[in-house]
Order: C-alpha cells, then structure tokens, then sequence
C-alpha cells in the first residue's frame, strides 16, 4: 500500500508539472490532482492491460510508438471521469502522458520498484 501511494504522489507530481508547461491542461485544486494521480493509477492498472492486448497488433506495426497514444487514451480517460481535471485535445494528453511517463521513471530510478527500501540499511 504505501508503494502505490508513493507512485501516486509521483504521478501527482508529474500531472502538476503537466498543468503548468503543458497549454490545455487545467486542474481544479490540489484534491483534484492527488485523486486524479490515484484514479490514473487505477485506471494503469485495470483499463490499460485490456486496451494494451486489445491493440497489440496496433502497437506492433507502429513499432511500439502506439503505446504513447494508449498513455494518452489512459489519462483522456481520467480526465473524463474526474470533474476537476480538464484536457483541450489529442495534443495536450499526448504530453501530459509523455510528462506523467518521465517522472514517474525518474522517480522510480530515485526510490527503487518497491519503495525507499532502496536506502535502507542492511
């Protein structure tokens, strides 16, 4: 639980980051942002492996490069069910999902796949 809740803080940031570079992003306020990073993270893990296998063949004649547009349908789809999260088009989800996948690798590279057990002591 507190590994999902570490990805979620993650994500939150990385939706933050995505309202303020990214023109067409706008988010209500910062319960909004952290419900929403946990929604996504939901979504990522229950819609996403359907949709993946559902575009495998897709995804394979574009050499992977569908995947973006699949994060994008992901956090569009958030963004549909969250009342406080507002997106302008195809273009803004295209690098909110290219800012959300940066930061979350980047913060996963700082804290380790299961957490800051990484800098425990052993």
């Amino acid at each position: 639980m507190r590994g999902f809740l570490l990805r979620a803080v993650i994500t939150a940031i990385g939706l933050w980051l995505a309202t303020v570079w990214v023109p067409g992003v706008h988010m209500r306020g910062v319960g909004t942002l952290l419900l929403a990073a946990v929604l996504l993270g939901v979504v990522n893990a229950i819609v996403r492996p359907i949709a993946f296998i559902l575009t495998l063949p897709l995804t394979l004649l574009t050499l992977g490069l569908f995947l973006l547009v699949l994060n994008a349908a992901m956090v569009a789809l958030v963004a549909a069910m969250l009342p406080g999260f507002h997106l302008a088009g195809l273009r803004a989800a295209l690098l909110t999902a290219l800012i959300v996948w940066l930061t979350g690798w980047v913060g996963s590279w700082f804290i380790g796949h299961h957490g800051f057990e990484r800098y425990a002591r052993r």
